[in-house]
């Protein structure tokens, strides 16, 4: 059995994140093995440059485009990512991406605002998602989704722009 190319086919027909558990039902081999076939899937299609990569996140995995191609996949789906979202959403997104995870009070304390309608149509679009609160049973926290990576074409929040200096929880002008 070649677990590599069954994954790599697997991957490709979700066209979604899946499971490490899934595939571990699915293929009948040990997640710890599919883990280490998933990463050695991924450095190969790095390493080939290929226009596809392998994203590895909370333990599932995906097939994406690389971040190279992104500006003709932009122009040839005439991405909605920039084109749909206003301006509350577009601000809403940046907080939840450089500072997950993040309570909605979190962002609305930077924001100034109420967000709870832009978090939901965020949400609905698929590019946040909504994780259980360690801190507080009754509330959620807030993170970028697979998608919301795969449509910028990075494989973690990290690549962001200046995400290490934006990331810090304490603003500077609080010091």
């Amino acid at each position: 059995m070649n677990t590599e190319s069954i994954l790599e086919s697997l991957i490709f027909v979700s066209g979604e994140p899946v499971s490490f558990k899934k595939l571990e039902k699915t293929i009948g081999e040990d997640k710890e093995k599919l883990k280490l076939a998933a990463g050695a899937l991924a450095k190969k299609y790095e390493d080939e440059k290929r226009g596809l990569r392998i994203l590895i996140k909370d333990g599932r995995v995906q097939m994406v485009t690389s971040k190279e191609n992104s500006k003709y996949l932009d122009l040839f789906l005439q991405s909605d990512l920039q084109d749909n979202l206003s301006q509350a959403a577009l601000e809403t997104l940046a907080i939840v991406a450089y500072r997950s995870p993040i309570s909605r009070a979190g962002v609305e304390e930077i924001r100034g605002v109420n967000c709870s309608f832009t978090l939901r149509q965020l949400l609905i679009r698929g590019l946040v998602e909504r994780i259980s609160n360690p801190h507080d049973a009754r509330a959620y926290l807030y993170r970028v989704s697979f998608d919301f990576l795969k449509r910028l074409g990075v494989k973690n929040i990290q690549e962001l722009p200046d995400f290490g200096e934006l990331n810090k929880k304490e603003l500077d002008a609080e010091d």
